[in-house]
């Protein structure tokens, strides 16, 4: 099987048997983009040519790349190379993994930004008005506020928010969420975000429906169509210009505060874990650094002979 041919079965087998999202499968094919770009002016064209040193070169060479990658991509571009391989040998395709023994770098941990709680609400109160003072003419202010709330008080991805359907709101206290390989998973929706999605439903959300055509999703963007990803990712954006946060704001910086003040909080990690939608704790305990962090500051400015 040519490389060619055999990057275009991996693919399908994630996109069509192992059901990943779009976001993964474009990144998996970018990455074995640049494998099968390296094959080629090597003038390999058997897969059964490569061998674990012609990998560890591969790896070598990527990690010297001007500007060099980030540990992170890096290791990600090897992840994808290793299960191409791996797909391989499985399906009979290949005799031999040669990327069984290649080890990725190991990407730096890096703390998550957090908001202080005060920033969140300069945040929130930034990106429309409070259910009781929206006037006429408000419908988007009140859609900013409520995909805002929901993703504080839930946690939710900004990609897992714009998949959301009225009717994953079945109840106003608990939220449906279809994250990473559409696995489900409920959360509890606290009072604000209640107040502000139930806003939102029945004093803008009509008007924007009748601007489009009818779509089951729960936020809608100004001419009615379901609200992308990006355009979600603006709304924070916009927000945090407005609040005056914008160096500390990121994609993620919500879901990265709802983890984080839970915890400080004093939640159990195992139930971050769970509303993160986390498959291993393992990645919800970076939290716990920034916990420790916090109270390494409490300390060092409260106690008599910390300096």
């Amino acid at each position: 099987m040519t490389p060619d041919r055999a990057v275009h079965a991996y693919l399908r087998h994630v996109t069509v048997e192992r059901g990943l999202s779009d976001h993964t499968v474009a990144a998996y094919r970018r990455d074995l983009g640049i494998y099968l770009a390296w094959l080629r002016a090597r003038g390999l064209t058997d897969l059964d040519e490569v061998t674990t040193e012609l990998l560890e070169e591969f790896a070598a060479e990527r990690a010297r790349a001007d500007p060099p990658p980030a540990a992170s991509s890096l290791a990600r571009l090897q992840s994808s190379v290793r299960g191409l391989h791996r797909f391989l040998v499985r399906e009979g395709l290949q005799e031999v993994d040669p990327a069984s023994t290649l080890r990725p770098p190991k990407a730096p941990r890096r703390l998550p930004k957090a908001l202080t709680i005060s920033q969140v609400e300069q945040l929130l109160d930034a990106a429309g008005p409070t259910p009781g003072s929206a006037q006429p003419g408000d419908e988007l202010g009140l859609r900013d506020r409520a995909l805002l709330e929901l993703l504080y008080a839930t946690g939710a991805r900004v990609s897992e928010a714009v998949r959301l359907d009225v009717d994953d709101l079945s109840h106003p206290a608990v939220l449906r969420l279809r994250g990473k390989g559409d696995k489900e998973r409920i959360v509890p929706v606290g009072s604000y975000a209640q107040a502000a999605v139930g806003a939102y439903l029945t004093r803008a959300r009509p008007e924007l429906s009748r601007r489009g055509r009818a779509s089951p999703r729960l936020f809608l963007g100004a001419r009615g169509a379901p609200l992308s990803r990006q355009s979600a990712w603006l709304v924070i954006q916009q927000a945090a210009e407005r609040a005056g946060l914008t160096a500390h704001v990121s994609p993620h910086t919500l879901r990265h505060s709802f983890a984080t003040h839970l915890l400080q909080g004093g939640a159990d990690v195992r139930v971050v874990q769970e509303l993160l939608g986390h498959a291993s704790v393992t990645t919800t305990q970076i939290y716990t650094h920034v916990s420790v962090e916090a109270l390494r500051d409490v300390y060092a400015t409260s106690h008599p002979r910390a300096r």
